[in-house]
């Protein structure tokens, strides 16, 4: 069966599939990775491999992160949520984690 997926990309899915493999920088995994100073950002899913760009204030956003916190990633989230509000407080990083907690993204 053919794949749309490039020869390089499907190597490099390959060569992370070992021990502990995710997406990470400096061993650590990111799954927010902030754009346009926090009002939009890629969201990493570590649960199905995909990375999608979002808006920060879209239901979808709040929706990608429900299902990360449902597989056990919100902890996290939420530490990066912070960080992201402390690095950048003129960002809205604390805006969206608390649009987040009320939704009850992070219960359960």
């Amino acid at each position: 069966m053919a794949s749309n997926t490039s020869k390089t990309a499907r190597a490099s899915v390959r060569a992370g599939q070992g021990q502990g493999a995710a997406l990470s920088v400096l061993g650590e995994y990111k799954y927010l990775i902030p754009l346009n100073k926090g009002k939009h950002a890629y969201v990493r899913n570590l649960t199905n491999g995909k990375t999608t760009h979002m808006s920060t204030s879209s239901d979808a956003f709040v929706e990608e992160i429900r299902v990360l916190a449902a597989a056990g990633h919100g902890a996290k989230i939420r530490a990066e949520l912070a960080a992201l509000s402390e690095a950048h407080p003129q960002d809205g990083w604390s805006t969206t984690e608390k649009k987040l907690v009320d939704a009850g993204v992070f219960e359960g």
